[in-house]
């Protein structure tokens, strides 16, 4: 339980500045979030939505850890496929990606299987 409250707060904290970031200052999260690895779109404002509904549940979770777990699978799904479907090929391609965001989310791919409560998320 603390494993799961420990990922909850990580997410509190990264996903609020990122969201924060980019919706309200999304040219300093071009900067700094993306490390002005892509042009600059009013599309960081859709990722800051995005971040911003994960830090508001996880927020939740810190309260409801196994309830709100279904934000982790969530993450875990897309985290994965940014890696598989965006930061491979870019890496392979030699093109520019987020290495830091890339870097964190392999982490989190590679963390996120053991801290997820699989039995409790899935029981009826």
């Amino acid at each position: 339980m603390i494993a799961l409250k420990l990922i909850y707060l990580a997410n509190v904290l990264v996903a609020g500045w990122i969201s924060i970031t980019s919706l309200f200052a999304p040219k300093t999260a071009q900067a700094t979030v993306f490390t002005n690895d892509f042009a600059y779109s009013e599309a960081i404002r859709l990722v800051g939505a995005l971040w911003g509904a994960i830090f508001i549940l996880s927020f939740l979770g810190l309260f409801f850890p196994k309830n709100m777990s279904l934000v982790l699978l969530f993450q875990l799904i897309y985290k994965s496929s940014w890696l598989l479907f965006a930061a491979l090929p870019a890496l392979l391609k030699n093109e520019p990606y987020p290495k830091p965001m890339a870097a964190f989310f392999v982490a989190w791919v590679l963390i996120l299987p053991f801290i997820i409560p699989w039995k409790s998320l899935f029981a009826y």
